[in-house]
């Protein structure tokens, strides 16, 4: 049979370079990869459908899934995860000491769909008692003007969001102390720079979220691997063998990580790190699949919805293309 010959574009991550570098090919497809920051991925994905196979965020996928108006199938290859704590940052003259000072101020955001904003808006609702209804949202670009949703968006009644002057940046009206706070993916450029008055709300953001990780088990999803849904359609499957060289590619990259005969990662304790991170969250941590990460997903899901972005509460099945949902088992 001749394969295919199908786009991809994803970041290049430890945990996808060896689907860049032909070392854990997909069966059957001939790739042409494109190595994009992901904010670049998701608008080319969202908007014009571009690519065949393509990072996609979770957040996204959800809200265009309920809509019926889905142009991608994901395989469950949760290629970003990231604790968010680390994401909000505060003007210290504001008075603002726990999450829950943050109702009634200005707070900025790049688009309040992103999935790093709705894990932010879920875990503050959850475990600090802030409802996202308290807070004046405002939205623009974090370091260029004029950033707007990737997709329209209808928020419930109650909901205060802005769009920020179109000359004006987040990071720059937080420096300038026109926000209160920003919650971002990216640290603001005016935090990294060490701006008068821009903290993280908390410094140790990574004992926070170890803790989090204990009380709850969940290490939030970001990003996962979509598929053109009449690609899939077509060619049954091709889902399947998409998710098996995503997880040969993943294998590798943590074989590697745990070589310490040489380094493979440019940091001198980096064994060390990934045995403590094996320790602490066990030794598939970073996992692929449906079941290991149904609880995560049933949580992200819920706060999808109570935030207003499903137009119907969405089962986390939904995402996913029904033969990646039941692998086989040897």
């Amino acid at each position: 049979m001749k394969s295919l010959q199908l786009s991809m574009s994803c970041a290049n991550y430890d945990r996808t370079s060896a689907l860049m570098d032909g070392r854990a090919g997909i069966e059957g497809v001939d790739l042409v990869t494109s190595q994009l920051e992901p904010e670049e991925s998701f608008h080319r994905a969202f908007k014009y459908a571009e690519f065949d196979i393509c990072e996609i965020s979770l957040s996204s996928h959800t809200m265009m899934t309920s809509r019926g108006q889905n142009a991608y199938v994901a395989i469950p290859a949760f290629v970003s995860r990231l604790f968010r704590h680390s994401g909000i940052y505060i003007r210290t003259d504001r008075d603002i000491r726990s999450p829950s000072d943050l109702a009634g101020k200005k707070v900025g955001l790049p688009e309040y769909q992103i999935t790093a904003n709705v894990w932010i808006r879920g875990i503050l609702q959850d475990d600090y008692g802030l409802d996202p209804a308290s807070v004046r949202w405002r939205r623009g670009g974090v370091e260029q003007a004029g950033r707007e949703e990737r997709a329209p968006i209808k928020l419930p009644p109650g909901i205060e969001l802005e769009q920020i002057a179109g000359d004006k940046t987040l990071s720059g009206m937080l420096a300038d102390g026109e926000l209160d706070a920003v919650i971002s993916a990216r640290a603001p450029s005016c935090f990294l720079r060490g701006e008068p008055g821009v903290a993280r709300m908390f410094p140790d953001y990574p004992g926070v979220e170890a803790d989090y990780f204990r009380r709850t088990r969940i290490f939030p999803t970001m990003h996962a691997i979509g598929i053109r849904k009449e690609l899939a359609e077509r060619h049954p499957w091709l889902a399947v063998n998409v998710l098996k060289a995503f997880t040969r590619a993943k294998d590798l990259a943590f074989a590697e990580m745990g070589q310490i005969g040489h380094l493979y990662h440019s940091l001198p304790w980096g064994v060390a790190a990934y045995e403590q991170a094996r320790r602490d969250m066990g030794d598939d941590y970073w996992s692929y699949g449906f079941e290991a990460n149904r609880h995560v997903l049933e949580t992200f899901v819920r706060y999808h919805h109570e935030q207003g972005l499903s137009a119907r509460k969405v089962a986390p099945e939904e995402l996913f293309w029904p033969s990646t949902l039941d692998l086989t088992r040897i």
